[in-house]
């Protein structure tokens, strides 16, 4: 640790952390506050020349660590995260980049970076991917299924809802998400075609009750995973820092008998 520069060491302490975390999260109130017309109305310009104080600090910190780290810094994904954020909150934001002006709320994302916690979750859902993308894969195909097979039987009498692929695949979706699936869809759709229940119950009991419930399966075990590695890594540094403490004792009491045995 005594090797590690000066700057360095600021940039990683506690306090400065939480420094941090607190200039993210008065962004965040103030982005929100922005949002009032009474109040900017009010304080406009109070709250804007807060947010750019925020601002400048963000790239403040970015600068700093592009110092410490130098191209060390790009090499770490979270930096790169910091960096990407700050960069869009600093693209001025014209008339015809207005959206530009709502993406500054991204900021409110750097609290992932700077909270260990929220890391592993994020961390964690992104190593679940692979393993989503197969779930994904699989729910595709079943759409595709699906919405082949409904346009074929539903769509001469009710075209709004299935009256091609697309129209289809989304009526299949907001049943699959058991938003007014029933008396929206599925019961007018029985009216005409009674034994229509045959391709529907298997349909949802196929993708909303298995298919969706593997994927928050997968998610769920990379959580766990994620919060298994920290604790390791957690349980790895306290080891290794008794063991650096250990072996200082033992040089100051060989140091001491030493010293002794030449009395």
């Amino acid at each position: 640790m005594s090797d590690t520069p000066a700057l360095q060491r600021f940039l990683e302490s506690p306090g400065f952390g939480r420094f941090i975390t607190a200039v993210i999260l008065v962004n965040a109130v103030l982005l929100g506050m922005e949002t009032s017309p009474t109040l900017m109305a009010k304080a406009g310009s109070i709250i804007t020349l807060l947010d750019k104080i925020c601002l400048a600090i963000f790239v403040v910190e970015i600068l700093l660590k592009l110092i410490s780290y130098r191209l060390r810094f790009f090499t770490n994904g979270w930096n790169l995260f910091d960096f990407v954020i700050v960069g869009i909150a600093l693209v001025p934001a014209a008339q015809t980049l207005s959206v530009l002006r709502a993406l500054r709320i991204l900021r409110v994302l750097r609290v992932i970076s700077v909270a260990p916690r929220l890391r592993r979750v994020v961390e964690g859902f992104i190593t679940a991917l692979p393993g989503m993308a197969s779930v994904f894969l699989l729910m595709t195909i079943i759409f595709y299924i699906g919405s082949v097979i409904a346009t074929k039987l539903f769509s001469q009498s009710f075209p709004d809802w299935f009256g091609d692929l697309g129209l289809s695949a989304y009526s299949l979706f907001q049943i699959m998400t058991l938003e007014s699936w029933s008396m929206g869809i599925v019961r007018p759709v029985m009216e005409v075609y009674p034994y229509a229940w045959i391709f529907f119950v298997p349909f949802i009991m196929i993708t909303t009750f298995a298919v969706v419930n593997l994927l928050v399966g997968l998610i769920v075990n990379s959580m766990q995973d994620a919060h298994h590695e920290g604790e390791t890594e957690r349980t790895d540094a306290y080891r290794d820092e008794v063991l650096t403490r250990l072996e200082a004792i033992e040089q100051r009491l060989a140091a001491q008998m030493g010293q002794g045995a030449e009395k």
